[in-house]
């Protein structure tokens, strides 16, 4: 019989920095930055996306909350550390204690802070955190079948595809979508870390 295998350190609320970035705690102080940067490319009008309109921005944050509060969601501010604004939003959910696994998701980013260096960062300070410090198995990501940009980006980031769950989750306009999966396994860690970093570095330079 599998044994499981449990987090070494229970996730929980914490504060990653790292490339001039700050990953906090998602909470009701985070409401005005989190409008502005929705505005900033009207997101909330992109089908296959989930980033609030300006009204529900409040709800959305009581539900990323509420997901902590019943311990599968833990969501983070992305935070600009020159200049302390909101630039975007993303969490670990779908959290297993019992498998040692949790997704990253719920990501967006300013279209102005879009096709940066930011994604890459903010995904390097979260699985570092995931992997070396929470000691998780393994770290996944799900996405519409046609967010085609949000494909393109797990895939840079070295994730394998583990398939497709298909009619799975409704859109914000009512139709059903395929929902991609992916994922990074503990062992692939190491490669996926030196690959980040390399690019990151590349873009530093």
């Amino acid at each position: 019989m599998a044994v499981s295998q449990t987090f070494r350190v229970a996730p929980s609320p914490c504060t990653l920095r790292g490339h001039g970035l700050r990953l906090e705690p998602l909470g009701p102080q985070h409401l005005d930055g989190l409008k502005a940067a929705a505005r900033d490319g009207e997101l909330w009008t992109l089908r296959v996306t989930s980033v609030p309109e300006p009204d529900q921005t409040a709800a959305y944050i009581d539900t990323a909350l509420k997901g902590w509060a019943e311990g599968h969601r833990l969501a983070f501010a992305v935070m600009d550390e020159s200049t302390n604004t909101v630039i975007g939003c993303t969490s670990y959910h779908d959290i297993v204690p019992a498998v040692a696994r949790l997704e990253i998701g719920f990501t967006w980013y300013a279209k102005s802070r879009q096709r940066s260096f930011v994604n890459t960062a903010c995904k390097l300070m979260l699985m570092t955190h995931a992997f070396d410090t929470l000691g998780a198995a393994v770290v996944g990501w799900r996405t519409d079948n046609f967010n085609y940009a949000s494909r393109r980006a797990i895939e840079r980031l070295g994730a394998k595809l583990d398939g497709i769950l298909r009619h799975h989750a409704l859109r914000r306009d009512g139709t059903v979508r395929d929902t991609v999966m992916y994922s990074v396994i503990a062992g692939e860690w190491p490669e996926v870390r030196d690959h980040l970093t390399y690019q990151l570095k590349r873009h530093a330079g």
